[in-house]
């Protein structure tokens, strides 16, 4: 395990919005380096408390607990109506990547096109503003195909490499999908993971990473070629597994 670990903060949601320096201070604690945020503006909900602050003021609570943050998620609506703004924000915040956190499925094969198309155009824009930017998978662009390839290895044909990297998120074990089948066939294409651990016995439940049927040694040792350079741990259902999880990972 060469690559730094960090956490979603969409596991902590609430807690963030309602004290985003005890909750910083609670994960360095427990040896976490970096938060990956979700842009407050654009999520709203429990994130909806910081989105007074500006990029410059954001980055200042975070540093102050000895937390790091190099990435957040955006959504495409954002992105559609206000990316200049986006990125200036990202700009302050101390952004390196700049990640998509959905959006690209659609029910047909040229509305993925178009969308591929649409993203690698706004990357270009991403890419001038210092950042990279990047998609973030869920299970749905494993679940839909066309012409027996899933949506994911279209979008990784249609997506400009030079412009858009991925952020792997290993939910899809429990389909049987390992990452590092996609690292060893795509070298180079990604930049983070999220990271989750599924019972064996019950794949609907999270539990602590190490402790579930992802092989973890199969999943870095493929994971310097695939480009990572952070990962993220994300058990949205069981944040409880948060220590237990950095504690395996540091001794991986």
């Amino acid at each position: 395990m060469k690559v730094p670990v960090g956490f979603q903060s969409y596991v902590l949601r609430n807690e963030i919005g309602q004290d985003i320096t005890g909750t910083l201070k609670k994960m360095v604690a427990l040896g976490y380096q970096y938060v990956e945020m979700c842009s407050p503006s654009g999520y709203m909900g429990p994130f909806e408390p910081l989105a007074k602050y500006s990029g410059k003021e954001l980055k200042a609570l975070i540093e102050d607990t000895g937390m790091s943050c190099i990435s957040s998620h955006f959504t495409l609506k954002e992105m559609h109506t206000n990316l200049e703004e986006r990125l200036d924000f990202a700009n302050q915040l101390g952004l390196k990547h700049f990640v998509l956190s959905s959006g690209l499925d659609a029910p047909s094969l040229d509305e993925v096109k178009a969308k591929c198309e649409e993203l690698n155009t706004m990357a270009e824009k991403i890419t001038k503003a210092g950042l990279t930017a990047a998609f973030h998978n869920h299970d749905a662009e494993f679940k839909h195909s066309f012409d027996g390839r899933y949506v994911y290895d279209i979008l990784l044909d249609e997506l400009d490499p030079n412009l858009v990297k991925m952020q792997y998120q290993t939910q899809v074990i429990t389909m049987g999908i390992k990452g590092s089948t996609y690292f060893n066939k795509y070298p180079g294409r990604f930049i983070s993971a999220h990271l989750q651990d599924y019972d064996k016995n019950d794949t609907s439940k999270e539990i602590a990473l190490g402790q579930g049927i992802s092989d973890w040694k199969d999943f870095f040792k493929a994971a310097e070629k695939g480009g990572l350079q952070i990962v993220y741990v994300e058990m949205e259902s069981n944040p409880g597994t948060l220590a237990e999880s950095v504690t395996y990972l540091k001794n991986l």
